[in-house]
Order: structure tokens, then sequence, then C-alpha cells
């Protein structure tokens, strides 16, 4: 059977699907991870990955917290792990009015399908048929029979959800559904055929063609939308989208569901064959798994090595470059079968005597590259982070050799992907004949680093020449031995006893510099690794006109298992001319780099260190204290009436008379007025003192709190709001909801998901959601300038998210293993809360009052 590629099904291969069509281990990755994929027709959605183990699915499930409002008291013996007593049985009922909802969606988008069938049979026996009988049983196989068994299904299940109560089964409906999968089987493997045949009978017969361009579906009942236009081929992808949406369904229920309830057996049941199916059909669909001397005779030396991304013919490839005394090398490593001595492939070379940097104004023409979304490489260190989890608890537990090496390949997969997609500063590299090359590095400072060694070798007497083909074999088979990095640069490969980095908040103060030997505008970033690449965190005042600039600023960089920290300095360039094309950026000279390894023995004490990094003759001076994550995740109880800071939200609000706190309007107005294209604007951190002198003035209520806010650096004003929602006494979510929205975005089912999230939103205090809803607002509005500001939904929510949610009090952390367990387990679920609605349409307080969800009941 061929693999069902065509126009719209992707792929059912469970490590593509996960993956993103790529598959390497650590010894046998060829870099080439780019293989397009067709993604299924518009509006439906691409297969999930359906682990058999709970490692994909890290459990999010809050743990109880003390006092009497608590939704989440501790679980009694007898639950499935995850499952708290009550609270388990009320996310059944929003699992199940939420899968029903979208079920009576299901049968109506059938119905739909179905409808034209009767009468287009109906014309197959006349003198002018419009198909004929065997194009209408192809196009329509299995439809009639999945329609009958979803109805059946949703006929017995809705009245049992509208008259629910605690004790009510439904496992056996589950079992009976997955026990039809066949009907699925028979329906996938005709689907290729169905579009196909649907497409050229489209194309011949322009009556087929317009029913099938516009096919009305019903809108579900108490829907303001009483039909919606969907054409055939999303249509025929629904049951495929259907199946999957069954299984993590049940994956929901399960975890919802008491171990001694009678569903449970039923369900689990159900949950096996549905996995068995999905299996069958994956393996089906997808079996594919599958010295030297220069010319003038002095010795050539390898100079640097190092992985870089390349964009060649729009896909990016990881390549390793070399750099000997006279050439650049660009290669890859052959796949090798077991035993054979691996060896690189050239990619092409440039000897240094052709090679030129273009500059900006010749970068105009270079083709524009376009970032990697930033869900996507979100959703990667989600996976990452998990499997780091399940590692660490698997080594723990004294777990299988074998089941470690799998989490570590899923992990290793998952890091290679990072590492390709991450990147987006252009190095551009031309050879004077003509040929021009196009790599994506994390940072400047590595561009930096590239082009300094290049053009240090280039002012030696070089020599152009051309290698002949065993030259260059010769030259390409020494870059096994001679190269000085071995591995790609991702956690996976690291040896167990190094360190696994620094997680909390890291305080840096960029005191002064010295060594500049004539008067400039100069100012200094700061850099730190989190997740194998580097990420600018922090950005200092540009110092006019001097040889000896004094910042004195300070920042707070929040670390994510990082080992290192950068600093640039720059010279700030007001040359209109020479605008950067690839970025639309003006582009200041880099007068200094240098690197600092986060020791935790130096940092880890409650004391400012003071260091010094020399680059080039520059001395910059700093000094630097770290809070570890534990201790930087608890609120501090405020006892505090007085002021805004520290102090309920809803004092706050009755205090002003107002329905948002004074400070979070007027800390928006602001930077909706001059901030919204800030690169980097809620993420870049503010200067320390600045923010907390405009804290003391909004507690004070100064009379003076527009005029400040007028002067103020942005980064500044942004950083007191974000401060302001940090110090709340508890969350603006609250903290007696905190455990059911961890539960609420574990749920895979989107309409349960949905029916749980706004439910949620319904329960919060008045002045928590009118606030919150005034905070969406004002980040969608950011993000729409994300083009300008490089800050997206998902930047937004990362910076926002913890602050938003992160609970009062650090409960019990006994079952975590280290820090990255808590960044892994409850940040990145916070991020995820807070994004869920970002990406939500826009939320309107009377409405979410007024209305209930489809099938919604309070809980």
């Amino acid at each position: 059977m061929e693999p069902l590629s065509h126009r719209g099904l992707p792929r059912l291969s469970w490590i593509d699907t996960l993956y993103s069509n790529f598959s390497y281990g650590a010894d046998d990755y060829d870099g080439e991870g780019n293989e397009e994929q067709k993604g299924p027709p518009e509006g439906s959605e691409t297969m999930p990955y359906i682990d058999e183990s709970p490692t994909m699915s890290p459990q999010l499930s809050a743990r109880g917290q003390g006092g009497g409002d608590s939704i989440s008291p501790t679980p009694p013996e007898g639950l499935a792990p995850g499952v708290e007593a009550g609270k388990g049985l009320e996310m059944r009922k929003l699992v199940l009015s939420g899968f029903l909802a979208s079920e009576e969606i299901y049968i109506n988008q059938l119905e739909a399908l179905l409808l034209p069938m009767k009468p287009l049979k109906a014309t197959a026996t006349t003198s002018q048929p419009v198909l004929t009988i065997q194009q209408i049983e192809t196009i329509f196989y299995k439809i009639q029979d999945i329609y009958e068994i979803h109805k059946e299904f949703y006929d017995n299940l809705c009245p049992k959800v509208q008259q629910w109560d605690s004790q009510v089964t439904m496992g056996h409906l589950f079992q009976k559904l997955a026990s039809q999968l066949g009907v699925y089987k028979a329906f996938v493997d005709n689907y290729k055929v169905a579009l196909e045949t649907a497409e050229k009978c489209s194309q011949s017969n322009n009556q087929f063609q317009k029913i099938s361009e516009e096919l009305k579906v019903k809108g579900p009942k108490d829907s303001k939308d009483s039909h919606t236009s969907v054409t055939m081929e999303a249509l025929l992808y629904k049951p495929i989208d259907r199946v999957t949406r069954s299984t993590l369904v049940l994956h929901d229920l399960l975890k919802h569901t008491p171990v001694d309830h009678p569903d449970y057996p039923l369900l689990q049941d159900a949950l096996r064959i549905s996995q068995n199916f999905l299996s069958s059909i994956n393996e089906d669909i997808d079996p594919r798994r599958t010295a030297v001397t220069t010319p003038k005779g002095e010795t050539r030396q390898l100079v640097k090595d190092g992985f870089l991304v390349e964009v060649s013919e729009s896909s990016r490839k990881l390549r390793h470059v070399f750099l000997f005394t006279d050439v650049l090398l660009c290669a890859k490593l052959k796949k090798t079968s077991a035993g054979k001595h691996q060896q690189y492939d050239c990619k092409w070379y440039i000897p240094l005597a052709d090679l030129v940097f273009p500059s900006p104004e010749e970068s105009e023409a270079s083709p524009q590259v376009h970032p990697f979304p930033d869900h996507e490489l979100e959703d990667m260190k989600m996976k990452i982070s998990a499997l780091k989890s399940e590692i660490q608890k698997e080594k723990a537990n004294k777990g299988q050799s074998r089941a470690i090496e799998r989490l570590k390949k899923k992990m290793f997969e998952n890091e290679f992907l990072l590492l390709l997609n991450s990147p987006t500063i252009p190095f551009r590299i031309h050879n004077r004949n003509g040929k021009s090359y196009l790599f994506l590095l994390s940072s400047d400072y590595e561009r930096s680093e590239w082009r300094e060694a290049i053009q240090k070798l280039q002012k030696k007497d070089l020599q152009a020449f051309v290698l002949s083909s065993v030259e260059l074999q010769v030259l390409t088979g020494s870059c096994f031995k001679l190269r000085t990095v071995h591995n790609i640069p991702v956690t996976s490969n690291k040896d167990d006893d190094e360190s696994p980095g620094l997680y909390g908040f890291l305080h840096v103060i960029v005191h002064s510099a010295k060594g500049f030997k004539q008067s400039a505008n100069l100012y200094c970033t700061l850099e730190v690794d989190s997740f194998g690449y580097f990420v600018s965190k922090a950005k200092t005042r540009v110092f006019r006109d001097t040889t000896e600039p004094k910042w004195d600023e300070e920042f707070e960089i929040e670390l994510e298992g990082s080992q290192s920290l950068r600093i640039l300095c720059y010279e700030k360039c007001y040359d209109k001319t020479k605008v950067n094309k690839d970025n639309n950026e003006i582009v200041d000279k880099i007068m200094g780099k240098g690197q600092i390894q986060l020791d935790p023995q130096t940092v880890e004490t409650k004391n400012w260190h003071t260091d010094v990094i020399e680059m080039n003759g520059i001395k910059v001076e700093f000094s630097m204290k770290f809070t570890s994550r534990d201790m930087s995740l608890k609120r501090t109880p405020s006892k505090k009436q007085t002021g805004v800071f520290g102090v309920k939200i809803s004092v706050v609000t009755k205090r002003e008379r107002s329905k948002v706190p004074y400070i979070v309007r007027q800390c928006v107005e602001e930077v909706e007025k001059r901030g919204i294209e800030e690169v980097g604007i809620y993420r870049i951190s503010g200067v320390a003192t600045d923010i907390q002198a405009l804290k003391a003035v909004f507690d004070a209520n100064n009379k003076d709190i527009l005029l400040m806010l007028s002067d103020m650096d942005i980064n500044a004003i942004a950083g007191t709001l974000k401060l302001y929602f940090r110090e709340l006494p508890e969350p603006l979510l609250t903290d007696r909801l905190y455990p059911a929205f961890m539960e609420g975005i574990a749920l895979s089912d989107p309409a349960a998901k949905e029916n749980c999230m706004m439910h949620l939103l319904r329960t919060l205090p008045d002045p928590n959601l009118i606030t919150f809803l005034f905070l969406l607002e004002h980040l969608k509005r950011v993000a729409e300038k994300e083009p300008i500001n490089k800050m997206s939904l998902h930047n937004l929510a990362t910076v926002f998210g913890p602050t938003l949610l992160r609970p009062s009090e650090v409960e019990s952390k006994a079952h975590l293993t280290s820090a990255a367990d808590i960044w892994s387990h409850d940040v990145m679920a916070q991020v995820q809360v807070l994004l869920y609605y970002l990406q939500h349409p826009p939320i309107s307080f009377a409405e979410l009052k007024r209305n209930t969800l489809y099938f919604s009941t309070d809980v």
C-alpha cells in the first residue's frame, strides 16, 4: 500500500508526526531534515502523535493546596494517578460534554457529506448521469456506515451527560465504538482513491464541481450559525481526524476516572483497541524507517570548526564547517552502515583568497529567510523538558536501559529540530566567482567569531586555487581526524555528570567599561544560553561620546538550564545609509565580546559577585548574583493595605473605584503609545533602579506619576507592569483555581478544553477577570506588531504566563527531582494556559458572564 501523502492526508508514521518528518540518531544524522510534507486540507487538523506509554504526556496535575477553599483535596486510595476525589468526576463531565459537542459537529459534517449522495445515485440510472454508480460508491465509501455508528453512539451518550450524576457509566459505549474501528480501516485504505476520483469528477463535470465546492454543514443546537460552507475534500478528511480525537478523549477520561469506577476497565480496553488500530494504520501507511599541504607547500592547519545551519534551496541543513589556513570547507557527515568508518561528504569549498563578505547593499538581493514559528519552537522545548524529567525519573527508579535509550533518542530528535530551526541571524559568504552561501546563527557573537577568524587568515599572502577531486577527497578525509567539535551541541549528547545548568534568575549590574581609544556612542548587550543556543536578554542605554562609559544598570535575567553569560559591547551607529537589508536595522559595530561560565559554586550565594570581562583590550566591569527557581517561585504574602504593590487586586480596585488598577492602565497606555514597536518589549529587561523608582511613585500615588512615565525608558515601564503582577499576594488567576487550570490545559480534546477553560474564567472574581481580559487584549495588540517588535503571542505567553499563574506558596516538591522538573512541569504549563487565551478569539466580559458553552454545566 502506498503512503497516504496525497493531497491532505499527512503521513501517519508515529515518528513522522511527532518529529515533523525527521528521524536521525546521534551517530547517523545527515542534516537534511527538511523533506517537504503536505498538510491536510484547510480547516482540518494533522494527526497528533499518540504514544502507548505515558512518557509524552507528563501529567500536569496540580497538587492540592492548603486552605478551606481548595478545590483539590488529597486523593484517597483507589484513584488513578493524577485523579483526585470529586474533582476527577467533575473533569470527566467537562471532558464528556466537550466531546459530545464536537461529536454533534462531526455527525453534522457526515450528514452534509451524505446529503448529495442520494440525488447523485438517483441521476446515475438516468440518461444524463452526473456520476456513475461506481464513482459514487468510491467517493462516499463507508461514509454511511461511519455516520450510523456515530449517530447511535451520540444518541446513547447524550442523555447520560445531560442527566449527569457521579455514578453514570458510559465505558461500554466507548468500548463498542472502538470495536467498530474496522470500518475506519476500510475508509483509510480507500481515502486516496476517493480524493482522486472526486477531483477527476470535478474537473470533468461542472455540476459536480459546484456541489463539491460548497457543502452546507448544520451548526450545533443553540448556535448562532445555522450553516457553514465546507468543501468535499475537507469533509472527506474528517473521519481520519476523528479517529485520533476519540483516542485523545479516552486518554483524558482515563486520567480522570477512579480505578475502582466500573468504567475504568472498559475505557482501558477501548484505548488499547484504538491505539492498536492507529499503530496498524501507521505501519501500513509508512514502512520507511529506515595533514595536508597548501598550494604554496605549507602545512594546511585546521583553525576552527563547528556546526552551522545552512539555508540551501529554501530549507535548513545542519553542516559541519571547517576553516583551514587557506580554505573554508562545508561538509555533512555521511550515513554509514554499522561497523563502517564514518566520513564527511564535501558540499562546497571556497579558497580564502576568493572569499568575500557582502556589503549591506549586496545583501539586499539575497533571498529573505522566514523565521520558524515560535509556537513550534516552544512545543519542542516542552517536549525536551518533559523528556528530561522522564529520563531522570527512570534513572532514579533504576528503570530499564532500553526505556532510557528510547527516551534519549526522542529527546535528541527534538533537540536536533530545535537546533536546526531556532537560529535567525544571517551570516552570508560570497565566492568572488559569483556563488553565495547563507548560514543562520543564533547570536551575533558567533557571527563575529567566524568573521574575525576568516579576516585574520586573509591578512596573509593567500593564493586562489582549485582542488582536484583527489585533493578534495584527501582534505575531506582529514576532517574526521582533525575536527575539534565532535558532537552536535545538544544536551542529550552530554555526559550524565556534566552540569545541567542553572534555573532561576540572574541579577546582573553592568557597571562600566575602559580601554576605548576614541570617543564613541557605546552600549552592551547580555546573552545567556538556553536549550543549546544563545538568546539576547538585556541591553544597556547608549552612553554618548565617551571613552569611559558608566552605565551602572541592573538587569534580571531568567535562566533556563543556562551555563554561560556573554557580554557584547557595541558602538551605536546612527548613520541611516548603513542599514542592514536582512532585518532592516542599522548595523552596529561590535567593539568587543566576552563570555564567562556560570559556575554554580560561585554564583549561588546571596552576595553580589563582581568580575571583569576582557575583550580586545576593552574591560567591562559587572556584578551578578543568582536566585534559584524554587526561591523565585515564591510569592510573599502581604499584610499591607496601603499602596498598590503586594496588595490584593480587589482591595486596590475597590479603593480606586476602578475596574482595572490604575497602575495597569497607565503602564499599558504608555507601552501602546511609544513602546509597541520596541524590539523585545516585555522580554528585554528594564533597568532595576528605574523600575524601583516607578514602584515607589505608584505606591505613594505621587501626582508626578504621568510626567515620570513619559520620561522613563519604555523597558522600565514594561518591567514595572510585570513586577506588579509578580508581587500580587496571590496570582491574578488565583491560587484556588490553579490546579484546575493545570488540569484543563492538559486536556487533549479541543472541545473539552474549550469548555473547561471558559468555565474557569467565569469562576474568577470580577476584578481579576476584567483585569485579565484587559491585559489579554493589550498583549494581542503588541503581538500584531511582531514583524517590528519580534514579540509573538508565544514570546509574550512565555514572559507573562508564570507571572499571572505562579502560585503563592511552593507546594511540596518531594516527587520532583530537580529545578529542571519544576521548569518543565509548572512553568511550561503556565505558559500554555496564557497562550490558550491569547490565541482565543476576543473574549468579552459580558458575553462570558451571560453565556454558557454548549453542554457546559457548572461544577
